[in-house]
């Protein structure tokens, strides 16, 4: 089996981790905190909105069952890319758009990906391409959030209709 990854963030990695980590072919979808200036950053540091870091999952696939172009449309449908620093209710550069490539073969796709999706959007597509500098999990209570905690008020409004969506659109892509 082969092994790659790739770093997305969308908005809040909870809901991102639900998503990707549905999909046939991704073996891990791990929460972290990328592209910003503080080593070994904390939730709570990253939610000041100082740090620099964007919330984001690392998704660590199988290129041969799940392509990384196949991944970035999902990542571009699963999100509004066209709003700068904000999900939702979810406001702050943690929560920005933004694909970190970890090398040019993503850079280039997620560049045409990105290209073929802005035709679906009204609003310009504000998604950083950005190469991948620095990875930190996140916290351990951070990871399987939505599995974990179906009930929490967050996960029921706003997480649970965003991934049945997403499984709907995408049930040809899920695990059995």
């Amino acid at each position: 089996m082969r092994v790659e990854e790739a770093t997305f963030g969308c908005g809040c990695f909870w809901c991102s981790e639900a998503v990707f980590s549905s999909l046939t072919g991704v073996i891990s979808a791990v929460p972290g905190y990328a592209g910003g200036h503080v080593a070994n950053p904390t939730y709570e540091q990253v939610c000041t909105d100082k740090t620099g870091h964007a919330e984001v999952v690392r998704v660590t696939f199988d290129p041969d069952v799940i392509s990384y172009e196949q991944l970035v449309q999902v990542f571009f449908s699963v999100h509004d890319p066209t709003t700068l620093n904000r999900q939702g209710e979810d406001v702050g550069t943690q929560y920005r758009s933004v694909i970190f490539y970890h090398n040019q073969e993503q850079q280039e796709v997620a560049e045409r990906v990105r290209d073929e999706a802005a035709e679906l959007w009204e609003d310009p597509i504000v998604t950083e391409i950005v190469p991948l500098t620095n990875f930190y999990p996140a916290e351990d209570y951070h990871r399987s959030y939505f599995a974990d905690h179906p009930d929490q008020a967050y996960c029921k409004m706003v997480i649970a209709p965003k991934v049945a969506k997403f499984r709907q659109k995408y049930a040809h892509l899920l695990k059995g």
